[in-house]
């Protein structure tokens, strides 16, 4: 059987997905309880949810092997990628993390060389962030290849399903961005 792209349906789950991941397991357990449970919501976050696990035990190889956390990482990218100081606020909104963990990394980032403070003339409270030229020189080196890495990882998948996934889940991020705090509600 096949979905309307052509994509081969599996009758297990409903799905366009290969029958044998876990998701589509655990979907078949709660039909076989729950026969008339609407499990397609399951189906996709479900799959998102496994995913996310799966990539962050992986550990992304490059990082480690740099002495980087991907949080780590991100607040190092984000500095390099924006081209300007942030304030730890900032970094927190642009790195999707808590203020405490912000600070946390901030202190071993700056411990290590990689970024350093300035105090705002206006206000001491406020503290402006940069990247160091070794932080720079650091994000330059890794991005490359754990870019390859992570080009590695979906491998399995060619270019134009790639791209489908992307702007599919790019739909729903905008969604989610847009909509949860209302669905929270």
């Amino acid at each position: 059987m096949t979905a309307s792209g052509g994509r081969p349906v599996d009758e297990g789950t409903g799905a366009g997905t290969a029958a044998g991941d876990t998701v589509a397991a655990v979907v078949r357990q709660w039909r076989a309880v729950r026969p008339g449970l609407d499990t397609g919501p399951m189906e996709i976050i479900g799959r998102i949810n496994r995913c996310a696990a799966l990539l962050q035990q992986a550990e992304d190889a490059p990082l480690r092997r740099a002495g980087l956390s991907r949080p780590e990482f991100d607040l190092l990218g984000a500095l390099r990628r924006t081209g300007h100081e942030l304030t730890p606020g900032e970094l927190a909104r642009e790195t999707f993390s808590s203020g405490a963990a912000v600070t946390k990394r901030l202190k071993q980032l700056t411990e290590r060389g990689l970024v350093e403070r300035r105090g705002d003339t206006r206000d001491r409270r406020v503290a402006h962030l940069r990247l160091t030229d070794a932080g720079r020189d650091l994000v330059d080196g890794i991005l490359p290849e754990q870019l390859a890495y992570e080009t590695a990882v979906l491998s399995g998948m060619d270019g134009p399903r790639r791209d489908d996934l992307a702007a599919l889940l790019g739909e729903l991020l905008g969604q989610l961005e847009g909509r949860l705090d209302a669905i929270r509600a």
